[in-house]
């Protein structure tokens, strides 16, 4: 919840909007929705609503594309914060408008989020069946498949949900993946992977159907089919052991990330994920030049500040 200050601060705005602007509920609505979540991110950076400069507002707009918000809905936000910070500029409560200058977010070119190689091999390794029922030990062994798929295979959450059993490939090493547009593409699939699949059909996925039949390669208790929330739900759970909250569009991030950072060329990553375009692909150079510049950074003597001593 927004502090007190920022509360202060979006009352009398949102008052001003009612009152004097006339504005309809349903736009109060949004903007009390929109502003509210901008104050909550401030007052997570101990930043207030009237002390934002231009760079808190790129931060926020840069974290909502990085957890999947779309461009249109950053677009809206955008928009509601500008009128925030007009409305405090001519109310003398700011001097400068941090909005100023700030691109439309349709010309961003996000930088995906992705995890260390040792978050992801953290995770990996820490989901493996425990002791406990028949059912438990099923489970665990359908998640760190898909999993590996997810990461693996730089999978979408909705390809891992749809993927069925006859896409399977695993005496090719390979599975058939329907994506965006009913396009289809072969995929990959490395040891780990094929690994953790072959148990999840051997000692997993008989034991979920419950005698029923399904299509489905990963299916619930039941033969039930997965939603999307539930493949989020478990990558979320099993991101607790990396320190890290993830999510699945993390996991396919982090597989293109790794491939740039490994060598591997565009047009092979751009394959795999199944961007239609390279274009869409290319981001994961900038990431990839990012991590480059920070080891740089830290590791070369001549990347140090003017006046450190030379070796």
């Amino acid at each position: 919840m927004p502090s007190d200050a920022n509360h202060k601060v979006l009352s009398g705005f949102l008052d001003y909007l009612r009152i004097e602007r006339g504005v309809a509920k349903l736009t109060i609505a949004a903007y009390t929705s929109d502003l509210g979540q901008f104050a909550d991110f401030l007052g997570k950076q101990a930043q207030s609503l009237p002390g934002a400069r231009r760079g808190d507002v790129r931060a926020f707009l840069q974290d909502l594309f990085s957890n999947g918000v779309d461009g249109r809905s950053v677009g809206r936000k955008l928009s509601a914060i500008r009128h925030l910070y007009r409305y405090l500029l001519l109310d003398g409560k700011i001097d400068k408008d941090p909005t100023l200058n700030i691109d439309s977010p349709r010309q961003w070119k996000i930088l995906p989020k992705a995890l260390s190689r040792a978050e992801v091999d953290t995770m990996l390794t820490r989901m493996q069946p425990r002791l406990g029922s028949a059912r438990s030990q099923a489970l665990m062994l359908r998640d760190r498949a898909m999993l590996e798929l997810l990461y693996g295979g730089g999978l979408r959450v909705s390809e891992v949900a749809g993927a069925r059993l006859e896409d399977l490939k695993l005496d090719l090493g390979c599975i058939l993946v329907h994506g965006k547009g009913d396009k289809e593409r072969m995929v990959p699939l490395g040891m780990p992977a094929q690994h953790a699949l072959r148990n999840y059909l051997a000692g997993g996925r008989d034991l979920l159907t419950t005698k029923k039949s399904s299509a489905l390669l990963f299916i619930g208790a039941g033969a039930r089919r997965l939603t999307r929330q539930r493949v989020w739900q478990m990558v979320g759970r099993a991101s607790v052991a990396a320190g890290r909250h993830a999510s699945p569009h993390m996991l396919r991030h982090s597989c293109a990330t790794h491939m740039v950072e490994n060598g591997a060329d565009l047009r092979t990553v751009q394959t795999i994920l199944g961007h239609v375009d390279v274009s869409t692909t290319q981001v994961y150079t900038h990431v990839a030049l990012d991590r480059l510049r920070n080891v740089y950074a830290k590791h070369h003597p001549r990347a140090k500040a003017k006046g450190s001593s030379e070796r």
